[in-house]
């Protein structure tokens, strides 16, 4: 089998079913009991595994059912930081999300008891022989955003002693992880997006625009740290969005301003949206891969947003034109996101869904020998 990411990959979250939602609310409104509602998650989770594994998947999610946002979740599990209402919805175009946030309410640590274990062990033990069970989390750079870090001087002397916590905190994080048996773990990141637009927006600010530098010169600094001494057979990857909520999108803009600092990551593997007009073209991918010619660059063609089915042969034309910058050997395939970044999810239905994965599989085997 080839090693991780593979040729045809999943790149986390899928439909949450309505029961599984309704009884969520439930638990938060005082009337129904928690342990009821985990017991209807794991039995949803069992259903999907096995199906993603039906399909023939080499690696298979839990569809993150037993959070609701694709990140929030995460960063409120580690010590040091607060949920708090933000009192503004994501500025999505053309939807409004919930007003839920994070920030930092002491400094930044390690959370043995965090929830996310817990769901990977069950995860891990309804795989079966074969199958890679694939976590999920935000990168540490998801808390550059939206006011997150805004008290980071609170209680530190430095930016740079935070980010030091950070790094640390995630490092424990993801060797408990790996403890528990994970050896595929995926950062979700949205921020790559962000900087995307805002480095387009600030070409002729020279003062914003190396404010925006600095904020993606911390990233490369911060996940790099992380994945410092990561365990050998441990595969790390990313998936950079451009934001995904009830099929809409926060951001657009090709590759081009980020890819040099892309390029420096450690990561094994990149998931890169490149499902519409908005992603841009292939040619920054080269300037990812001559700095990590190692790397496989999963390419998102297939869209998560929309039921249409794309055209096997414009995909396999697409993944052709991608090859002219990066070997083919070095390329696979996904969709351009999940199903469902946060429990709404997006608008497509489950069945839909699953022929866009079928989809995905199906365009891999004609491509690659090895899928």
């Amino acid at each position: 089998m080839t090693k991780a990411p593979f040729r045809y990959d999943m790149v986390g979250s899928l439909k949450r079913p309505d029961a599984l939602k309704k009884i969520w609310h439930e638990v938060q409104a005082g009337t129904k009991d928690r342990t009821e509602a985990l017991d209807i998650s794991q039995q949803e989770i069992k259903r999907i595994v096995n199906q993603q594994v039906n399909l023939g998947f080499h690696d298979v999610t839990d569809g993150e059912f037993s959070r609701s946002w694709w990140h929030l979740d995460f960063l409120w599990g580690l010590k040091g930081t607060k949920k708090y209402d933000y009192h503004e919805s994501y500025k999505f175009h053309g939807s409004k999300t919930r007003t839920d946030n994070v920030s930092l309410a002491g400094k930044i640590a390690y959370n043995p008891d965090h929830p996310f274990f817990g769901f990977f062990k069950y995860l891990q033990s309804i795989v079966p022989e074969g199958v890679l069970a694939k976590q999920t989390i935000p990168s540490p750079s998801m808390l550059f955003r939206d006011n997150r870090s805004d008290l980071a001087l609170d209680f530190y002397n430095s930016w740079d002693e935070y980010l030091l916590d950070l790094a640390k905190a995630y490092q424990q994080t993801i060797r408990h992880f790996y403890d528990l048996g994970c050896r595929y773990l995926q950062m979700d990141d949205t921020t790559w997006g962000f900087l995307i637009s805002k480095l387009n927006e600030t070409k002729d600010d020279p003062k914003a625009h190396a404010e925006y530098e600095k904020m993606a010169q911390d990233c490369v600094k911060v996940i790099n740290m992380v994945l410092q001494d990561k365990p050998a057979d441990l595969t790390v990857t990313t998936h950079v969005c451009r934001g995904n909520f009830k099929s809409t999108y926060l951001f657009s803009g090709g590759y081009e301003a980020v890819a040099s600092y892309l390029g420096q990551l450690n990561y094994d593997g990149f998931f890169l949206e490149y499902d519409n007009e908005r992603s841009g073209g292939f040619a920054p991918l080269k300037d990812i891969f001559n700095n990590r010619p190692q790397v496989r660059i999963i390419l998102g063609l297939v869209t998560s947003k929309t039921p249409e089915l794309e055209d096997q042969k414009v995909l396999i034309e697409r993944i052709k034109e991608a090859s002219t910058y990066v070997p083919l050997e070095n390329l696979a395939l996904s969709t351009q996101c999940g199903f469902a970044s946060t429990e709404e999810g997006n608008l497509i239905s489950e069945e839909e869904q699953w022929a866009k994965l079928t989809l995905v599989r199906d365009t891999a085997k004609k491509v690659w020998e090895d899928a």
